[in-house]
């Protein structure tokens, strides 16, 4: 299982600057999410940056348990929340049927490709049957690089079925959307809603 030094070099290097970002006032994923769920569902966050999806959540009621690979982001995130952030790789989750849902808002797109379908499964062990997991990606047709030097899986709807498909999930929806994104340029998006 690899992980991107450089990536994760540029969040370690702009995890100030990327934690004061305005918020976006658009939720409605979230709250698409949150509205599948048990109101005392347990949630896991993967890729929380400075915590703005995990204080939503929190302020809506729900037990959340955010994490981030970067530790300087963790730690923003954590004085944000007022609670514990873990930093964990996404190669490093391993929990069996702990969570009732699993949010990752654009973190899982810098997964490199070959590594993206053992990451799923990873995913899907930790969910509840019936668990809700939500994530999105920047789609695209190849793998390649963003002006921050930061890796991209860049998928195609194809392609992301194809990885979902090598785990058992229940369900898959994935919808495209027009977007923007850190650098400021519209991105055309995936989002990626699976029930185990």
């Amino acid at each position: 299982m690899t992980k991107d030094d450089r990536t994760l070099g540029f969040y370690t290097q702009e995890a100030s600057a990327y934690a004061s970002r305005g918020d976006y006032l658009n939720f409605k994923h979230i709250e698409a999410f949150l509205a599948l769920l048990p109101a005392d569902a347990a949630i896991l966050e993967l890729g929380c940056g400075a915590g703005r999806d995990s204080e939503f959540m929190i302020g809506r009621g729900f037990s959340v348990r955010p994490t981030d690979g970067t530790p300087e982001l963790a730690q923003a995130a954590e004085q944000r929340l007022g609670i514990p952030v873990a930093t964990l790789l996404f190669a490093d989750l391993d929990e069996s049927e702990t969570c009732d849902g699993i949010w990752a808002n654009a973190c899982l797109l810098h997964v490199p490709r070959e590594d993206l379908p053992g990451i799923l499964a990873k995913i899907h062990a930790a969910l509840k049957t019936g668990g809700v997991f939500y994530a999105s990606f920047k789609a695209g047709e190849a793998e390649g690089r963003d002006q921050f030097d930061r890796y991209y899986n860049y998928p195609s709807e194809s392609t992301l079925r194809a990885w979902y498909a090598a785990s058992d999930w229940a369900d898959v929806t994935v919808t495209a959307e027009r977007g923007g994104g850190y650098d400021g340029r519209p991105t055309d998006w995936l989002h990626v809603v699976a029930i185990r």
